[in-house]
């Protein structure tokens, strides 16, 4: 049997998915202004949802990226709500 996945692995889990959130809207803002290829929204969508949603929000913030976009901003924001009612039932349930 393997051992358990503990607060700390968790926590490092949170922290990666958060820096990759992060780095992966500055790196779109790049390629937006160099007429690049993108990273699709479905993509930095993903990265909010796994966990990632304080990078995310904290890179759109930074790089001034995705500020105005609709649906893209309502989608961001389900995910901070469905995330932020999921943390509180966490904490009533396993208090």
């Amino acid at each position: 049997m393997g051992r358990a996945i503990g607060p700390f692995e968790i926590l490092i889990a949170l922290l990666a998915v958060n820096l990759a959130a992060f780095a992966a809207f500055g790196i779109d803002k790049v390629l937006a202004e160099n007429k690049s290829r993108r990273i699709s929204e479905a993509t930095l969508l993903q990265l909010a949802f796994f966990g990632g949603i304080g990078g995310a929000y904290a890179g759109r913030s930074l790089f001034r990226h995705k500020t105005r976009k609709q649906p893209f901003s309502t989608h961001l924001g389900l995910i901070a709500g469905f995330q932020l009612c999921a943390i509180v039932f966490a904490a009533i349930y396993f208090w």
